[in-house]
């Protein structure tokens, strides 16, 4: 089973309020998931982002792999910086 960190869909029409989680590949983008990891509500002005870096940082050691909005959302947070730390030097 494939994992991605992606954006799922919730609030109401015209009113987007997304949740960072952990989801199979092959589900659909408002379906089944594994793991809420945080909150974006772009809506809010400055926009609002709470994540979970350590359970983020986690998922990417296990092999998850963040879509593109969610890597530049974990840029922003700084988690991508705090797991590009962590990871193991290439020999």
């Amino acid at each position: 089973m494939s994992v991605k960190l992606r954006l799922s869909r919730v609030g109401k029409t015209k009113r987007p309020h997304y949740r960072i989680v952990a989801a199979d590949t092959r589900s659909a983008r408002d379906t089944n998931f594994l793991e809420i990891l945080g909150t974006y509500q772009p809506q809010q002005e400055p926009s609002a982002l709470k994540v979970d870096s350590a359970r983020v940082i986690s998922w990417l050691q296990k092999g998850a792999l963040p879509t593109d909005r969610v890597r530049k959302l974990l840029e922003i947070s700084g988690t991508w910086a705090e797991f590009q730390a962590t990871k193991k030097p290439a020999k």
